[in-house]
């Protein structure tokens, strides 16, 4: 079975692609440079072809022969809006390894048009928001009446990608976002903090910008969320500045020395990382009369990230999906980071 993999040169590509082979799957690979995209068609002797995201035209045409698009091409609100109105134009299921919220928001503003289409669109793929969003689904089912949802995630072992990295610059300077009674609010980077026992770990946690701010509520309909990474203690501290600095932050200049040292210095972890690392997730849902607390343990979040794409691409390829805008946990429950290996979900006694 064959799909298209836009942006087939990226780090989470690469691994993508060695994940669907070992599943069965042909991706044709795509990108905008040809001596990179063919480079690695030449090493895993697949097909490719070569369109950037200027000729809408062009992109439908080729889309015309694919049932599903995987965009892995970041920034994601540079290529999601063009991409995902291409495949509706072409019939064709749009998925992405997104984490940025405006990108959830901006596909979920597409959500008619796919549904009358009959066809699947779903941001967020990958480590996000799969496993953080398939949590909130469950955390949810425990306490159907709950009024806030808190969700944390650290690493052990691992690393940054130059994607991830890239999309870090882009957004330098912006602050971060909460639910709150509903509505996305802009907070400041950090705004909460506190110590989150994932089980194997404690570890200092800071409020940042994840997806879940959308997908979740999404997903849930719990009008309060607020979403934590594990940080050093120093750089909570050091966060309670960055407000003072965000508009230097935000300047071209800064971004573009930035990006500039992601470019010389960033390539992705290493497979004895992508192998061995792990990722921790902690949540909690409540109201005014009960609380309750769940861990999820699942694989390192690049790997992850091509472990579950792969699993919904040939969800998808196979016709196993729901029309719309969807969430990976609104299409396929919480059980959906539960098939793949190296899950585990337990609540918090």
């Amino acid at each position: 079975m064959k799909f298209l993999l836009y942006g087939a040169n990226g780090y989470t590509a690469k691994l993508i692609i060695q994940e669907s082979l070992k599943q069965g799957l042909s991706p044709v690979l795509a990108g905008r440079t040809e001596s990179k995209v063919k480079k690695v068609a030449e090493d895993f002797e697949l097909d490719y072809i070569i369109f950037d995201l200027n000729d809408k035209n062009r992109i439908v045409e080729v889309l015309n022969d694919f049932t599903v698009c995987l965009n892995a091409a970041g920034p994601f609100s540079q290529t999601a809006k063009v991409m995902i109105e291409a495949c509706l134009a072409s019939n064709t299921h749009y998925l992405d390894i997104t984490g940025e919220i405006a990108v959830f928001e901006l596909a979920k503003s597409y959500g008619k048009k796919a549904e009358e289409a009959n066809l699947c669109v779903m941001p967020g793929v990958g480590f996000d928001v799969v496993p953080s969003d398939c949590l909130a689904n469950f955390l949810h089912e425990q306490l159907p009446e709950a009024t806030h949802l808190e969700l944390a995630f650290t690493s052990i072992g691992g690393g940054l990608s130059h994607g991830t990295a890239s999309t870090m610059v882009e957004n330098l300077g912006e602050g971060s976002a909460a639910r709150v009674n509903g509505k996305i609010k802009k907070v400041a980077v950090g705004h909460l903090s506190k110590k989150i026992d994932f089980g194997e770990v404690k570890h200092y946690c800071m409020t940042i910008p994840w997806g879940d701010v959308s997908t979740a509520y999404s997903s849930t309909k719990i009008p309060n969320i607020c979403v934590y990474t594990g940080v050093p203690k120093r750089s909570i501290q050091m966060m309670k500045f960055q407000s003072i600095f965000n508009p230097l932050l935000r300047t071209s200049l800064v971004k573009k020395i930035a990006q500039n040292w992601v470019d010389k210095n960033l390539t992705g972890p290493s497979e004895k990382e992508n192998t061995q690392g792990k990722s921790l997730l902690w949540g909690k849902v409540w109201n005014d009369n009960k609380a309750v607390e769940a861990r999820l343990t699942c694989r390192e979040g690049y790997l992850l990230t091509a472990l579950c794409s792969v699993h919904i691409t040939k969800n998808i390829l196979g016709g196993q999906f729901k029309s719309g805008y969807q969430t990976p946990a609104s299409a396929y429950g919480h059980e959906l980071i539960l098939a793949i290996e190296g899950s585990e979900m337990e609540l918090v006694s």
